[in-house]
């Protein structure tokens, strides 16, 4: 089928790339000039593993290309997807701006019976509007407005496309319900469902399926924070929770809080939805209040130890990025973390594998950027870790000892073992354990 991908951040260009490796004629269109060239020079603007293998195939068997031209694009399309971005209001409301631009420019430019798909996160309500914006110019014979959200996981994203545990499709046209059919049936041939529902369904289907995995996010912080008050230990809570088959084991861990491109923006949208409609969703208020907390909780762990002033103080920090896998670091709880930190005092060297050049555009010169993560250690009077890549779940205690300053760990990840901890001599604090306490306060 011919295609057109609307925005190519993470969502457009893994949609697009993955519906080229089923043999579809995809064109992605971007109205950034120079990202466009580097795309069409084969460079990918992201970190996603796994993408640069099907983006080089694709693009060099020509089923893959890029453009800034959206006429030549919809000329060529059956089906369009709007992979647009929709950032959160100051009040907390989903823009739909971008959306609703393009959707008005289609309306000049559609000439023949071509399915528009809503891919981006919507609120309930969009495919409505945008198909109000098409009719304004179009016969309703030539288009249908669909909604087919994305339940793309970052540093999977290409399995989660090309293996998909379901797919959702919202239409009450069964003349676009063939086509999208026909287009994800490649993607389920081992009997993942398509779910065929209204609009307005499968447009809240995504907003409670990311709220539903934050409020476990939530609440496992909230109980992991309990834990350490009681003496308690979160994992093995953790352990004995999930193995019930009602619960399971997934979203169970504790940490530093949820961030990325989607938990914190969809919550904060249902949530606006709820008020609009008149609704008080008091779960999701207190998901977001707990989260919110969560994120200064290392802070608050690294003040007691080391002191509210942190002036004289360095601090290195393992992780920047929202989750592993990614570039991604959009609301990354590693940016809060750095802002106490430095309204605090403390001087700051900093390692991601993959993060690093986001982070400098946002904080430059202000904080210190090391190779490696060891050395990120090289006299810092303690280590954060934030984000549990794998490279971090491993390292050499004994490299690590001779580095810092003090042997002194605060692991927003539980990434260790506290018994090895005690056995190395390191002072190590976690998330619902039980503080390690080789050292006396240093204060």
């Amino acid at each position: 089928m011919k295609l057109a991908v609307i925005g190519t951040g993470y969502v457009g260009l893994v949609s697009g790339t993955c519906f080229a490796e089923t043999g579809n004629d995809v064109i992605c269109v971007d109205i950034d000039e120079n990202k466009v060239k580097r795309m069409q020079n084969g460079e990918i603007p992201i970190y996603e593993p796994g993408l640069d293998v099907i983006f080089e195939r694709n693009t060099r068997q020509g089923r893959l290309k890029f453009t800034t031209d959206l006429a030549s694009a919809v000329d060529h399309a059956e089906v369009i997807f709007l992979a647009l971005p929709t950032p959160p209001g100051e009040d907390g409301s989903a823009d739909l701006k971008y959306i609703m631009g393009v959707a008005d420019d289609l309306s000049k430019l559609i000439k023949r019976y071509t399915v528009v798909v809503d891919k981006s996160t919507v609120p309930v309500g969009t495919a409505e509007k945008v198909h109000a914006i098409l009719a304004q110019r179009l016969d309703e014979e030539l288009f249908d407005v669909v909604s087919n959200p994305e339940f793309l996981r970052e540093g999977v994203a290409v399995e989660d496309f090309m293996k998909p545990d379901r797919v959702v499709i919202g239409t009450k046209s069964e003349r676009a319900r063939k086509v999208m059919k026909r287009l994800y049936e490649p993607f389920v041939r081992q009997g993942n469902p398509i779910y065929f529902m209204d609009e307005r369904s499968a447009e809240m289907t995504k907003y409670a399926a990311n709220s539903y995995l934050a409020a476990r996010i939530s609440f496992m912080n909230e109980i992991a924070n309990l834990c350490e008050k009681v003496g308690a230990n979160v994992d093995s809570v953790r352990v004995g929770m999930g193995s019930d088959s009602r619960i399971g084991k997934r979203f169970l861990f504790p940490g530093v809080g949820y961030g990325g491109s989607c938990f914190p923006k969809d919550v904060q949208a249902l949530a606006k939805t709820a008020e609009d409609y008149e609704y008080d969703f008091k779960i999701l208020k207190a998901v977001m209040n707990v989260n919110a907390n969560q994120k200064h909780r290392l802070t608050a762990k690294i003040k007691s130890y080391l002191g509210e002033n942190l002036a004289g103080r360095t601090i290195a920090i393992w992780g920047l990025a929202f989750k592993p896998n990614t570039d991604d670091i959009r609301e990354a709880p590693a940016l809060y973390l750095i802002n106490d930190l430095l309204e605090a005092g403390a001087s700051l060297k900093v390692y991601d594998p993959e993060a690093m050049d986001n982070v400098k555009e946002i904080f430059g010169d202000r904080i210190s950027y090391a190779k490696d993560q060891y050395e990120a250690l090289v006299d810092a009077d303690a280590l954060a870790i934030v984000t549990e890549w794998t490279v971090f779940r491993t390292p050499s205690f004994d490299v690590m000892r001779k580095l810092l300053k003090a042997p002194v760990i605060f692991d927003g990840r539980n990434l260790y073992d506290i018994e090895i901890m005690k056995d190395m001599g390191f002072h190590y604090e976690s998330i619902g354990r039980d503080v390690v306490g080789a050292l006396e306060n240093a204060q």
